[in-house]
C-alpha cells in the first residue's frame, strides 16, 4: 500500500496517536496542547498532517498559515506557512516520509519557514530550504530556514539598531 499525506482530523484517536512519537512531552507538548485546545470531533480543518500505515500514524507535521502582517522573512511580505513538529517514527525513517510531508507543504504554493533542529540542516537544504541570517529580535533563539517559491525573495535584513528606541 503506497503512503499518502493527509490532513489529520482533530479527535481523541489522533491525540492518542501523538503519544507514540519520541518527542511527546517536552518540545512536542505545545502540539498536543494545540490539539486539545482545538478538539472538535473529526474537525477536518486542522493544522496537522500525517502519514498512516494502515491505522497507525507513522509520520506527522503541523503547518500553520501565518498572516502577511506578521511576515518578517519574505519580500514582498505575504501569508506563509510555518512548518513545525516534523517527525517520523524510527521504524519508518529512511523511506522518504519526511520528504513527502515537506513536499506536500511546498505544493500549497506559499513560502515556508521552519526551525531546523540540531543536526537537521542537511535535510532541509536537500529539500531546497535556505538558512536565514539570524536576527535576535525576529528569531528569538530559533534557527530559521525558509523555502521560497518562484517570485519570492528573502526580506532584506534591518541594519543593527533599526527599529529600537534610542537610549534616554
Amino acid at each position: 500500500m503506497p503512503f499518502a499525506v493527509e490532513r489529520l482530523k482533530i479527535n481523541y484517536k489522533t491525540l492518542e496517536e501523538f503519544k507514540k512519537f519520541r518527542e511527546y512531552g517536552l518540545q512536542e507538548l505545545s502540539m498536543l496542547e494545540d490539539l486539545q485546545a482545538n478538539i472538535i470531533e473529526d474537525d477536518a480543518d486542522s493544522p496537522f498532517y500525517g502519514i498512516y500505515d494502515g491505522d497507525a500514524l507513522v509520520a506527522r507535521m503541523s503547518l500553520y498559515l501565518i498572516d502577511a502582517k506578521y511576515d518578517r522573512y519574505f519580500d514582498p511580505p505575504q501569508d506563509f506557512y510555518e512548518l513545525m513538529k516534523l517527525e517520523v517514527l524510527p521504524a519508518y525513517r529512511g523511506r522518504g516520509l519526511g520528504r513527502m510531508l515537506v513536499e506536500h507543504a511546498k505544493s500549497l504554493g506559499k513560502p515556508i519557514k521552519t526551525n531546523a533542529r540540531l543536526g537537521s540542516a542537511p535535510f532541509w537544504e536537500k529539500l531546497g530550504f535556505v538558512p536565514v541570517k539570524y536576527d535576535p529580535e525576529r528569531d528569538r533563539g530559533e534557527n530559521p530556514y525558509v523555502w521560497l517559491p518562484e517570485g519570492v525573495r528573502l526580506a532584506p535584513t534591518k541594519p543593527r539598531g533599526e527599529g529600537r528606541k534610542p537610549n534616554a
